[in-house]
């Protein structure tokens, strides 16, 4: 028998807190019906014996304090709502006690936004993680010392797990009971749950809209010029000479600025916007290919699948307007 620690945080999304426990309950069930002993002893673990969640609406009490729990096999940090900083704050009770769990031999998960909760006791500090792609830059400011893989679906490392945003993180609640479990098991409650088995990324969800929230005026200017200008042929030597900046200096001071090289930004800009044309146009993918700025196929779909990890035909397929 696993024992389960789902933690009951202040400002918790209780959507996702209750899809984690309902999918490791179903694999109870699914165990019992062909004969075998439940895994996961599921219990719902607070620092206060109650929460009250949106303003007072709900109230929920845990199974247990998280002094009545000594000792748990495996922790789930569900994503807390709302501000992120108020929620790190209003949960720092948690932080000691699931350090003290990590070194007595516990695993910990964490999920979506609670990255942030398990970034703040410093388990993660060197270990490659992911949390919601909207949220990769705060957490780069607040948790720099992390190995954050923003692209990945979830991360397992060392004991620690961490999965993408919002719904995608019923992937690695999934991945877990594979684990924990078998295959069998999972596959049966993707199908109870619906929920498509196999995916590794979270980058055709990625919206990206540039990374502007640095001090910076120099790379700011180039970003903007670079978004209205991406159509055209942009040579960095170019931009070196219209911005007066020696080429090593403006690659440093736009990696350090915004987490991307200048080519790995012009790419972005590019597929972001050949994104939008294939969600919203009825434009053949060698036209949207073109009006992005690139002329040869192969390299248009090598950097869109990059970044979107899947091919602009099955991005259409998914996402645009055309009939099937």
């Amino acid at each position: 028998m696993k024992h389960v620690s789902i933690l009951l945080l202040n400002h918790v999304n209780l959507g996702s807190m209750e899809n984690a426990r309902h999918g490791l309950l179903e694999a109870n069930e699914y165990l019992r019906m062909k004969g075998k002993p439940e895994v996961f002893k599921v219990e719902l673990v607070g620092v206060e014996p109650e929460v009250k969640l949106n303003n007072g609406l709900y109230t929920i009490k845990p199974d247990k304090t998280i002094d009545q729990v000594s000792k748990t096999d495996l922790i789930i940090i569900p994503p807390v709502q709302f501000d992120l900083q108020e929620g790190i704050i209003a949960n720092q009770g948690f932080f000691d006690w699931i350090s003290r769990q990590y070194t007595g031999g516990s695993e910990v998960v964490s999920l979506c936004l609670g990255a942030f909760i398990l970034g703040s006791t410093g388990l993660l500090n060197g270990k490659k993680c992911v949390t919601h792609w909207k949220a990769t830059d705060q957490f780069r400011k607040l948790f720099p010392k992390t190995d954050l893989a923003p692209d990945s679906l979830m991360t397992d490392d060392d004991g620690i797990y961490t999965g993408g945003g919002a719904f995608s993180s019923a992937n690695l609640i999934l991945y877990l009971i594979e684990k924990f479990i078998d295959r069998e098991a999972a596959i049966y409650c993707s199908k109870i749950f619906q929920i498509d088995m196999g995916r590794n990324s979270q980058s055709e969800f990625i919206i990206f809209t540039g990374q502007k929230d640095h001090a910076d005026k120099a790379v700011k200017d180039i970003q903007v010029y670079v978004e209205k200008n991406f159509q055209e042929k942009i040579n960095v030597d170019e931009l070196c000479s219209k911005f007066n900046m020696v080429r090593r200096t403006m690659e440093r001071r736009f990696k350090q600025a915004t987490s991307n090289t200048l080519v790995e930004y012009i790419q972005r800009v590019r597929v972001e916007a050949a994104k939008r044309d294939l969600e919203k146009t009825r434009k053949t993918v060698s036209e949207v290919m073109y009006d992005v700025g690139y002329a040869d196929s192969k390299s248009f779909r090598d950097v869109f699948k990059k970044y979107s990890g899947i091919s602009p035909v099955d991005y259409r397929y998914k996402y645009g307007v055309l009939e099937r």
